[in-house]
C-alpha cells in the first residue's frame, strides 16, 4: 500500500485485516496491470468515455437510452447530494439498494466520485438481512429505490442509518431527483489511492452467513484489465446484457466494468425470465450475454423462436455448468458459453477460456494476470489429475471487513483457498468437481455432487438437480438427489427409481443417489445460486416419489 489515502473516514483501513494476512497481491505480470497509478479512482472508467465519446450509448432500459455524458451528468449531480446535502466524507460507507437500473449505476458512480464506499445490496434482502449488513459497515447514508423502501425503514429504526434517499417514481418533495435538479452538472471526482477501499461486497449466502469482502479502487481496474482485455474482448459497438444483480460483483462487473472499459453499452432489465433475456438479446441486439448455468438451461429449449444472430459471447458463473446445458446451448445457437469461476472474494472471475481455447467441462486456465494451483490440505501441490483444493493469487483477493477467523481460513501462505475442490490437467485446464465442503464421503468412497448432478440433467424427465451428503449411520454419508422435474413428469416412486438406474448406467453404480426427493423449486441465494445447506437441513422429508435404498 501507499502511503497516502484520500479518506477522511479511515473506518476501511482500520477494519482490514492486518498485511500479512492478505493473500500475495501480483501486479507485476501483465504491462497493463504495471501501469495502473498508484493515485486513481475507479470512476475514470465512465470519466474517460464521457470525454471520449460522450454522445454514444452507455445504458438502455425500458425503452429510454442514457449516453456516457448523460449518465456522468447524473452521477455528478448525485455526486453533489452526497457530500453538499448529507455530509458524506471520502471512506464513508453509503448504502445503495435497487435492482437494476439507470440510477442505480449512476448513484454507484457518485459514490466513487465522492472517494465514499458503496456496500450494494441484493433487492431481495429483507429488513433482517440488511440489519447486519448496516451494523457491521457502519452505515449512516442510503440511496434506495422507492419500492424497495419499507424494508430500509424498519432497519433505519435501529441501526446506524440514519440518512436516506429515494429514487425513481417517489413523488416526495425531498426525492433524489428533485434533490439533483438544481445541482452542478459536474463534481469533481476525489482523487483516490489506487488502495483506498471503494466498495464493501458482501457475499450471497451460500453458506448462511455472508461476508463483507473490501475491495480497492485498483481492484476494479484490475478485473477490466484482466478478463476483460484477455478474455472477453469487447469492442465499442457490443451490447452487454445480463442477469445477475448489479448488487453482486459478477453483475457489477459485468454491467458497469467490462462494458465501460471499452466504451460498449448495457441493456439493463429489473427481471430476467427465460422469454425476457431472449427478448432482450432479439430486441436489443446484444452481443455478451452473462447469465447463470440454470438460465441457460431455462433458455435452450426456446431459442428457435427469436433471433439471436447478434449474440456472440456468452459468460456463465455463479456455480458449475453442466457440460449437457454447455452442450446443448451450442448446438441451439452456435455459441460456446465461457464458463467462468470466479468469487465475491475475489471481485470477479479468474479462471475462464474464451474461444477456440475453450475446453467443454473444463472451467478453463487461469486468466492472465493471475495463478492457480490444485493443493492438498497440507498445502503441497498435487498431480495432474487428482482432485484437491483450488488455490489462486493475482491482482484481486480476499480482505474480509475484520474477521480474523474467516480470513485465517481463506487465505494460506499467500493464496486464496477458494473452497472448491478441482484438478488439473497436463495442458493447464482446470476441472470442478465440488465445493469441498460438498465433496461426499459415501461408504469409503469419494463422490462429487456435480457429476451426479450431471447425470441427472441428462434423464429426460429432470428441469433442475441438486445432490448433497446427509448423514447417514451406515455410510457415513448418504448421496440424496434433490429433483425439480419438468411439467410433464410426476413425481413418483416410479420416476425416482428410474433417475436412480440412469445414474448406475451413466457412471460407477456407488455415485448414485440412494435418496430421491421431488421439490418444486431449488432454494437460491438472491444471485440464484443453490443453498446446498438447506437442502441439508430439509433432510429426507418422504415427500412425493422419495425413496430410499
Amino acid at each position: 500500500m501507499t502511503g497516502f489515502s484520500a479518506h477522511v473516514d479511515r473506518f476501511t483501513e482500520t477494519h482490514l485485516p492486518p498485511r500479512e494476512a492478505w493473500p500475495d497481491m501480483r501486479y507485476d505480470t501483465l504491462p497493463e496491470l504495471r501501469d495502473i497509478p498508484e493515485q486513481v479512482n475507479c470512476a475514470v472508467l465512465l470519466d474517460r468515455q464521457a470525454e471520449q465519446r460522450g454522445d454514444r450509448p452507455a445504458l438502455h432500459y425500458n425503452g429510454t437510452t442514457w449516453s456516457y455524458a448523460e449518465l456522468r451528468e447524473q452521477a455528478d449531480r448525485i455526486a453533489h447530494v452526497l457530500v453538499d446535502d448529507l455530509g458524506v466524507q471520502p471512506g464513508n460507507r453509503v448504502l445503495l439498494r435497487a435492482p437494476n437500473n439507470p440510477m442505480m449505476v449512476a448513484a454507484w458512480f457518485a459514490v466513487m466520485k465522492a472517494g465514499a464506499v458503496a456496500v450494494a445490496t441484493m433487492p431481495l434482502l429483507r429488513a433482517r438481512e440488511l440489519q447486519p449488513v448496516c451494523e457491521r459497515a457502519r452505515i449512516e447514508v442510503a440511496l434506495c429505490d422507492h419500492r424497495l423502501r419499507d424494508d430500509l425503514e424498519q432497519v433505519m429504526a435501529t441501526s446506524p442509518l440514519s440518512r436516506a434517499l429515494y429514487f425513481y417514481g417517489g413523488d416526495a418533495a425531498d426525492s433524489l431527483e428533485a434533490r439533483i435538479a438544481d445541482k452542478p452538472a459536474r463534481f469533481g471526482t476525489v482523487a483516490t489511492a489506487a488502495t483506498d477501499t471503494c466498495l464493501i461486497a458482501f457475499t450471497s449466502g451460500t453458506t448462511g452467513t455472508p461476508k463483507g469482502c473490501m475491495h480497492f479502487h485498483r481492484d476494479v481496474i484490475a478485473i477490466a484489465e484482466t478478463f476483460g482485455r484477455h478474455v472477453l474482448r469487447p469492442g465499442p459497438d457490443d451490447v452487454f446484457a445480463g442477469s445477475p444483480p448489479l448488487a453482486f460483483t459478477f453483475g457489477l462487473g459485468a454491467l458497469v466494468v467490462f462494458p465501460f472499459w471499452a466504451g460498449a453499452s448495457t441493456v439493463l432489465v429489473e427481471r430476467y425470465t427465460p422469454e425476457t433475456t431472449l427478448e432482450t438479446v432479439q430486441k436489443h441486439g446484444v452481443t455478451t450475454l452473462f447469465t447463470a448455468p440454470t438460465a441457460y438451461r431455462g433458455m435452450v429449449d426456446r431459442v428457435s423462436d427469436y433471433d439471436l444472430s447478434s449474440l456472440h459471447t456468452c459468460v456463465s458463473a455463479g456455480e458449475t455448468l453442466p457440460r449437457p446445458t454447455w452442450d446443448d446451448w451450442y448446438r441451439a445457437t452456435g455459441v460456446k458459453i465461457i464458463d467462468g469461476i470466479g468469487s465475491t472474494e475475489m471481485l470477479h472471475i479468474f479462471i475462464g477460456s474464451s474461444g477456440d481455447a475453450i475446453r467443454p467441462g473444463s472451467t478453463g486456465r487461469p486468466v492472465p494476470g493471475y495463478e492457480a494451483r490444485v493443493l492438498d490440505k497440507h498445502g503441497r501441490e498435487v498431480p495432474a489429475g487428482t482432485v484437491g483444493n483450488l488455490a489462486v493469487r493475482g491482482p484481486t483477493g480476499c480482505r474480509y471487513l475484520d474477521d480474523p477467523d474467516r480470513q485465517a481460513g481463506y487465505v494460506r501462505d499467500g493464496w486464496n483457498w477458494t473452497g472448491d475442490a478441482y484438478s488439473r490437467d497436463e495442458d493447464g485446464y482446470f476441472w470442478y468437481a465440488s465445493r469441498t465442503d460438498d465433496l461426499i464421503v459415501s461408504g469409503g468412497y469419494n463422490i462429487s455432487g456435480p457429476e451426479v448432478e450431471r447425470a441427472l440433467l441428462e434423464h429426460p424427465a429432470v428441469h433442475e438437480c441438486a445432490v448433497v451428503g446427509l448423514a447417514d449411520q451406515e455410510r457415513g454419508q448418504r448421496v440424496t438427489a434433490f429433483v425439480v422435474l419438468r411439467d410433464e413428469y410426476d413425481a413418483t416412486g416410479e420416476v425416482a427409481r428410474s433417475l436412480q438406474e440412469h445414474v448406475k448406467a451413466s457412471l460407477a453404480p456407488y455415485k448414485y443417489p440412494r435418496t430421491v426427493e421431488f421439490l418444486d423449486d431449488l432454494p437460491r441465494t438472491a444471485t440464484g445460486k443453490i443453498q446446498r445447506f438447506r437442502l441439508r437441513e430439509l433432510g429426507t422429508g418422504g415427500g412425493p416419489g422419495a425413496i430410499a435404498d
